[in-house]
């Protein structure tokens, strides 16, 4: 069974930083298209950044410049390391295939406030 599972999301400052992990199952890993996706209260889930296996990386206007996706193919893990946060950031961030082919993981909570 597909597994996705998302961590490294706190409560930061605006300015601040983080950096997510994503672990996914092998099998769907290695030859997929990764993406990172996030979902704040009241909005449909927009993607933020995806990373191809050969790795291009394609970023959404509202975070180019600020989040940094990279994955480790030898760790099946895909990260996405956030800087100079806004509040407009703060969602449920999740990780899938790109287009997200499986069942959503947990997701982990960013929250950017002062």
């Amino acid at each position: 069974q597909v597994q996705l599972v998302e961590s490294g999301g706190d409560s930061v400052q605006p300015g601040g930083s983080l950096r997510l992990s994503c672990a996914a199952s092998g099998s769907i890993f290695s030859i997929n298209t990764m993406g990172w996706y996030r979902q704040a209260p009241g909005k449909q889930r927009e993607g933020v950044a995806r990373i191809s296996s050969g790795g291009i990386r394609i970023y959404a206007d509202s975070v180019k410049g600020r989040f940094t996706i990279s994955r480790d193919n030898a760790k099946n893990t895909v990260y996405l390391e956030l800087n100079s946060l806004e509040p407009e950031d703060s969602a449920v961030y999740y990780c899938n295939t790109y287009p997200a082919l499986y069942p959503w993981g947990q997701g982990t909570q960013v929250t950017v406030s002062s």
